[in-house]
């Protein structure tokens, strides 16, 4: 199932059901294909399910990459049946431990802001902003937009005057209708106004604010390219040397990518993307499509599924992030030099 499928047209348990029977065959994968398992049982208010999910996923004995987020999901479903007391030590926990992931701080906030914790709402979201965004001196990532949003939001309801970030958060908004008016708190009365003006204004408001999470949450598969590593590219190509015509060399791979990406990107392609390929995942692949890894049409196909399993990395990076090619630079000083 896309991403942005209309949620009336989704039997939410069949996709769940169908999510876990991919994690088993992909178990590489399992964390991001039991988060969205997770998600549409929560969406189907089986929420004991979805916790057993998030359970499963922290009792692995494989390392998750991001152990931090599956709890602040785990406490966000907790408290939505019953169990307030066992999420609030979740949530402590996470601001304990104080993750690098912005993800984990932005639901954390959200479930207390959810149940009218609003000043220990605005504590969490300043905690996070304060830990990814101060000091830092660069733009802030488009993934920690969320985080100044949400305590934007926050502090509009708690009536808070407008301080330096807040004032980021309005910049950084891109939205037709200000951060401003969307948090306004009184906007809840004019829903149950007689006057249609009134009405008229807070739909169009409502409309704008509908957008922001559509373009956020809905989008498609990026366009990915794939990427194999050195050593895995060595051993694809002494294994399957029919592919040495798509692979001469390992330098002249990457500087591909790097071209086709660009070239997309320049014709007005959105949402792109690299995947990293290993040649065992790559042979199951080949299996489970009844063709011989050997055949340079699979290599596509191979990449777009990939992608669709939450494998994908956008491009370009963000800036001061690493290069995708691995190579331990940061993007900026090595294939986005040029």
């Amino acid at each position: 199932m896309r991403p942005d499928t209309p949620a009336e047209n989704v039997d939410h348990h069949a996709e769940a059901a169908r999510l876990e029977r991919t994690a088993a065959l992909y178990p590489e994968d399992a964390e991001a294909l039991l988060l969205r398992a997770a998600a549409h049982l929560e969406l189907a208010d089986a929420r004991p399910a979805a916790s057993t999910l998030y359970d499963r996923l922290l009792s692995s004995s494989d390392a998750l990459d991001n152990p931090h987020l599956v709890r602040a999901l785990k406490a966000s479903n907790l408290w939505e049946y019953g169990h307030e007391a066992e999420a609030r030590a979740i949530i402590d926990g996470i601001r304990t431990t104080a993750p690098r992931d912005p993800a984990a701080w932005v639901i954390a906030a959200e479930a207390l802001e959810a149940h009218d914790e609003l000043e220990a709402a605005e504590e969490t979201f300043t905690q996070g902003a304060a830990l990814l965004l101060a000091g830092t001196g660069e733009p802030p990532a488009s993934s920690t937009h969320p985080l100044l949003f949400g305590r934007h939001r926050v502090r509009r309801m708690l009536g808070r005057p407008h301080d330096d970030w807040d004032t980021l958060a309005d910049t950084l908004h891109s939205m037709p209708v200000s951060l401003d008016e969307l948090h306004d708190p009184k906007r809840v009365w004019s829903l149950g106004s007689d006057n249609p003006a009134e009405l008229e204004a807070e739909i169009s408001r409502l409309r704008a604010e509908l957008g922001a999470y559509r373009e956020a949450l809905s989008r498609p598969f990026p366009v990915a390219i794939l990427h194999w590593p050195a050593d895995e590219l060595a051993e694809l190509v002494s294994a399957y040397p029919s592919l040495s015509t798509e692979y001469p060399s390992h330098e002249e791979h990457l500087a591909t990518i790097e071209a086709s990406l660009r070239e997309l990107a320049s014709s007005g392609t959105p949402n792109l993307g690299t995947v990293t390929g290993t040649v065992p995942s790559y042979e199951a692949f080949a299996a489970s499509e009844g063709t011989s890894p050997g055949d340079p049409t699979l290599l596509p196909q191979y990449a777009t599924t990939l992608a669709a399993r939450g494998r994908a990395v956008e491009w370009p990076p963000e800036r001061g992030a690493g290069c995708w090619c691995g190579a331990g630079r940061v993007y900026g000083e090595c294939h986005g030099a040029g």
